[in-house]
């Protein structure tokens, strides 16, 4: 029998986020081993688990209430024969058993204003949980930079993600005004995070120039929509009227717009991970990110960086990565080998050794 580890898998119900892919790949690596047993657990009202998970019974909201004050209830009348509890998403709960807690980005906890209050909540009850000896799992270095640096003397560990199996394209064109001109793609939600304004305005820098280059902003809306069709109302209306919002697009579709777009694009102020520059790689398009947060670490050379807050670097990168075939074979090469670093294997290997590691030491 292998180690017993109560795991938090609430991100795998309802609409799939980033999160919710990585724990559903790790679940499914962990699955496949022999020295991990997984206890899945959730904490939700509406959710609808199979049998095998246990339902923690507590709404949501009154329990991240309660735990961002107080270490009551804890969950270890719920968890019996775990031998630890892992959080997946930011959370974990009290407990007199070790505790771990995975970590994406901090951009929440160094913009509070800027997060829903369910968000805040949820930064409160990890808070106290580093406050009373929980670990932190961080994504990247970057992440795990930043909680030492907001929580000194907090034990981190890095283990870094897999990719993610970039689902085949659809057939078809799914969006017909896409059905022949030049564009570049980004594949993010409208939050401020992930820095669109500016890159609209760096399309504005190039659109002239270019007067069949479209520019495609592929996610569901968020709290930037606003700045973004501010920056789109900016543009000269022959530029504006390139600009196209998709909203939320299926796997299918987001998978067709990486194969075919001329480059992608990914300026985010901060980032933990960034599956989208994986999904580019599969995808043989050039990447055109900013220099912030894990970003570095993920693309390593397969991508041109530049300086977040730079709309004219970002134009000029952009002109480069449409314009130079040789610096866009190059990335395209560089993108393929550098995809085949991030394996779940090796996650769940390095995951499983924390397990154990943590356990045995309170042993």
């Amino acid at each position: 029998m292998g180690t017993r580890v109560g795991i938090d898998v609430g991100p795998l119900h309802g609409r799939r986020t980033g999160i919710g892919h990585a724990v559903a790949a790790l679940v499914e690596a962990l699955a496949a081993r022999s020295d991990v047993e997984m206890l899945p657990y959730l904490l939700s009202a509406r959710a609808r688990p199979d049998g095998s998970t246990r339902r923690l019974p507590l709404p949501a909201a009154l329990a991240h209430r309660l735990w961002g004050r107080v270490d009551h209830p804890r969950v270890d009348r719920w968890m019996g024969g775990a031998e630890l509890i892992h959080g997946t998403n930011y959370v974990v709960p009290p407990s007199r058993l070790p505790r771990l807690v995975t970590v994406y980005d901090c951009w929440f906890l160094l913009h509070p204003d800027q997060a829903h209050p369910a968000v805040v909540r949820a930064g409160a009850v990890l808070e106290r949980a580093l406050a009373t000896g929980a670990v932190v799992h961080a994504s990247s270095a970057a992440t795990a930079a930043v909680v030492e640096q907001l929580f000194p003397g907090v034990e981190v560990h890095t283990v870094v993600l897999g990719s993610l199996a970039l689902p085949a394209p659809a057939v078809r064109c799914p969006i017909p005004e896409l059905d022949g001109p030049e564009f570049v793609v980004s594949v993010a939600t409208l939050e401020r995070r992930k820095n669109l304004p500016r890159l609209v305005a760096a399309f504005g820098l190039l659109a002239a120039e270019r007067p069949d280059l479209r520019l495609v902003l592929a996610g569901a809306d968020g709290d930037d929509r606003v700045a973004v069709d501010r920056a789109i109302d900016r543009l000269h209306p022959d530029a504006g009227h390139r600009v196209l919002l998709t909203g939320f697009v299926d796997d299918s579709t987001r998978s067709w717009l990486l194969h075919h777009a001329r480059v992608m694009a990914y300026p985010s102020l901060d980032e933990g991970f960034g599956f989208p520059l994986l999904d580019a790689m599969q995808a043989r398009v050039p990447i055109v990110a900013s220099s912030a947060g894990s970003i570095p670490e993920v693309t390593a050379d397969a991508a041109l960086l530049v300086a977040p807050t730079d709309e004219v670097a970002l134009a000029g990168a952009l002109r480069r990565a449409l314009d130079d075939e040789a610096e866009r074979a190059r990335m395209i090469a560089a993108g393929a080998a550098q995809v085949q670093q991030f394996s779940w294997q090796h996650t769940a290997d390095a995951m499983a050794a924390l397990y154990h590691r943590l356990v045995e030491r309170r042993a």
